[in-house]
């Protein structure tokens, strides 16, 4: 008889989550005998170590649609490089339908610098240190994904290096 592993999930219980809520709207369908009533909620998930997603969650009352939004969240995460200072390795851009994310490493000591979703979003990621700015939108799901996407698209020092095939090093030359 093998011995069996532990499984992963003991680890996700390790790192605390944390969700925040963005926004709640109560939004309805017609059907044959009128109006049907219902609940969206946008919830952020991370566990300020690096991890974060954006989920959406309906439900006919508000503590499911939030509860589903939670769960969709935790299966949308994406890992973020963090520097010694807690901020972004070098500037980056994301855009989701119409809105845009411009965001910049800080020096230590500057904080969080943003507005609405993407605040909450960088501030569960583990983001201490950051400039961003939100353009063409004010939607709060789609700027908070756009947020989601600019992080999405940071890579180290040592990523670019290794795609390269130089030694880290070379590349401040």
């Amino acid at each position: 008889m093998a011995t069996r592993r532990k499984s992963n999930r003991a680890k996700e219980k390790e790192t605390t989550w944390q969700e925040r809520v963005i926004q709640i709207r109560r939004v309805s369908k017609v059907v044959k005998g009128g109006k049907k009533l219902s609940f969206r909620a946008i919830v952020v998930v991370g566990n300020e170590r690096g991890q974060v997603g954006v989920g959406v969650g309906k439900a006919s009352d508000v503590i499911g649609a939030v509860r589903k939004g939670v769960a969709d969240g935790k299966k949308q995460l994406i890992d973020v490089p963090l520097t010694k200072s807690n901020s972004i390795p070098h500037p980056s851009n994301g855009a989701a339908v119409g809105a845009k994310v411009m965001m910049r490493p800080a020096a230590p000591g500057t904080g969080v610098i943003a507005g609405g979703a993407v605040r909450t979003v960088l501030e569960l990621a583990g983001v201490r240190n950051i400039l961003a700015k939100q353009l063409g939108s004010n939607n709060p799901l789609n700027n908070a994904r756009a947020a989601v996407n600019a992080l999405d698209s940071l890579r180290t020092f040592s990523e670019v290096a290794e795609e390269r095939g130089v030694p880290i090093e070379n590349l401040y030359a």
